[in-house]
């Protein structure tokens, strides 16, 4: 860990890797390789061994380096790596049309694939002052969360490490809300994945667009504390944090996947187990034959889903991730890559009235065999700043039990959600609830706040327990898939409902509790 820290000072590059000039118009490819050498020893380190030990996960070929016989021969032939990826067995490099077709011949190389540099980033720029990130928006998730339950408890993310790969990070250091953690030191490291020539604490002065505020606010969402407003904006205000930028701040024409990747790794060596990404990639505009199509948003087509599937699955890290903010975009709508990976858990977002999609909100493929987004809460600005809050919330049940592995903290906040278990493709299973969450953990019994109703007829008359004027509701295909959402009216204490043609299931959603009605 020291040996990161001291090269991040003196503004080497990281791991020896080339910089990359992002002004260089040479296409980036994924070079994926053959086997890798036995001998060599996974690149690790010992805090990273442990947790892998107490979560009897293996250490396996996918934490060996890259062969640098590979790497020998690709420097032998003119080809400059940019990234190293272990868990692909593979290297990002810019290469030209004679380049790319001499790789593909080399007998260790099993494929070459573009890395798209016309990706739209998913996640919404919209900039505030660096030293009052998020407040407008925080102050109704909080409410919304119940975070007064967390604090009741004691929990504050304190002991969790908690990583954060976004486009930047200008002003972090200096912000108010995030004082407290400088202050104690909790931000360990910072690398940049964009200028690998620069020092990563270059982050902090370095404004090359007004996006470059993205990465504060998100880490004041996770973890924000302004003492001298009394304003608490984040959960996990104890926390420690690793930091990242991978991608090239609001330029919408930059598809950076190999930094992705490379940040995820480096903190996966450091035995980080919680990551937050606000960024996400969606669709092409110039090269229509190397962009994504919604099709391809299936948890495996692109590397870097296939990246965050093997982070769960191997490496015990629960990736939280926007959603994306396609929702009311008609050529796309769905979410974003890597939110389509079935281990990443994607979020959402709601509005603060009725806690359903809010219009900006990037919905789930129908095609997908489980659910997408897996749950949601309010953001007036985008699903950037509504993972952190559930990046917050998986940190403070961290903290609370810090046995449970990736996969059980995942089921425990989709569980606390308020629509669980009949969730959606446009706010999976709703807003987790802290006190839920809490219940979970100690394995109390939940109440009751769902039940099934199956109506005899094209109509029905629900009673329903709530002083709201109206409610909110989902009408869907099946059990997942939703046609549209609504606002009904609650007249003497009923909901009156007409079953839409094509309509299955019907849930009502009452905030504290949930009806789910099934048509005959």
């Amino acid at each position: 860990m020291r040996f990161f820290v001291a090269a991040l000072l003196v503004g080497l590059p990281f791991w020896g890797q080339a910089t990359d000039h992002v002004s260089d118009p040479t296409p980036k490819y994924w070079i994926l390789f053959t086997a890798k050498d036995p001998n060599t020893a996974p690149a690790l380190s010992a805090v990273a061994r442990h947790r892998r030990t107490i979560q009897h996960l293996t250490v396996d070929d996918t934490d060996r380096p890259v062969s640098s016989a590979y790497l020998t021969a690709l420097s032998q032939s003119g080809i400059v790596p940019l990234s190293r990826s272990r868990w692909l067995n593979a290297v990002s490099a810019r290469l030209t049309v004679e380049q790319v077709d001499r790789v593909k011949r080399l007998p260790f190389v099993t494929d070459v694939r573009p890395i798209d540099p016309n990706l739209v980033i998913s996640s919404l720029n919209v900039p505030v002052a660096a030293d009052e990130p998020g407040q407008a928006q925080l102050a109704p998730v909080m409410t919304q969360i119940q975070a007064p339950d967390f604090a009741r408890a004691g929990l504050t993310g304190r002991f969790v490490t908690i990583g954060v790969v976004d486009a930047g990070f200008f002003g972090a250091d200096s912000a108010n809300a995030l004082k407290p953690i400088f202050a104690r030191q909790g931000v360990r490291s910072i690398r940049d994945y964009v200028h690998r020539d620069r020092p990563g604490v270059d982050l902090y002065r370095s404004l090359d667009a007004m996006s470059d505020f993205h990465g504060t606010e998100v880490l004041a969402a996770i973890a924000g504390n302004d003492l001298q407003e009394n304003r608490q904006y984040g959960l996990a205000t104890d926390a420690t944090f690793y930091l990242a930028r991978s991608d090239q701040g609001n330029r919408e024409y930059r598809g950076e996947e190999d930094n992705w990747v490379a940040a995820i790794e480096w903190m996966d060596s450091l035995g980080v187990r919680l990551i937050n990404t606000s960024l996400g990639y969606a669709r092409g505009m110039s090269n229509p034959k190397e962009n994504y199509k919604p099709v391809e948003m299936d948890g495996h087509t692109s590397l870097i889903s296939r990246a965050a599937q093997l982070a769960a699955d191997k490496k015990g890290m629960l990736i939280i991730v926007s959603a994306g903010n396609e929702g009311e975009d008609r050529g796309w709508r769905i979410i974003s890559t890597p939110a389509d990976a079935q281990g990443v858990l994607a979020v959402g977002a709601t509005n603060a009235k009725y806690w359903n999609r809010i219009g900006y909100s990037s919905i789930g493929p129908e095609p997908l065999p489980y659910l997408k987004p897996n749950v949601a809460c309010f953001s007036l600005y985008g699903t950037s700043l509504s993972a952190p809050v559930i990046t917050g919330f998986a940190a403070c049940l961290m903290q609370a039990r810090p046995d449970l592995n990736n996969k059980e903290l995942m089921a425990i906040i989709e569980k606390s959600a308020h629509l669980y278990p009949y969730g959606n493709n446009y706010v999976g299973y709703g807003v987790p609830l802290a006190s839920r969450a809490l219940a979970l953990l100690k394995n109390q019994p939940l109440p009751n706040t769902a039940r099934l109703v199956k109506a005899t007829g094209k109509t029905i008359d629900l009673v329903v327990d709530t002083n709201d004027p109206a409610v909110s509701v989902f009408r869907k295909k099946d059990a997942t898939h939703v046609i549209r959402q609504e606002v009904v009216k609650v007249v003497k204490g009923k909901v009156t409902l007409r079953r839409d043609s094509h309509e299955a299931r019907t849930t009502v959603d009452l905030k504290n509790e949930v009806i789910e009605v099934v048509w005959p």
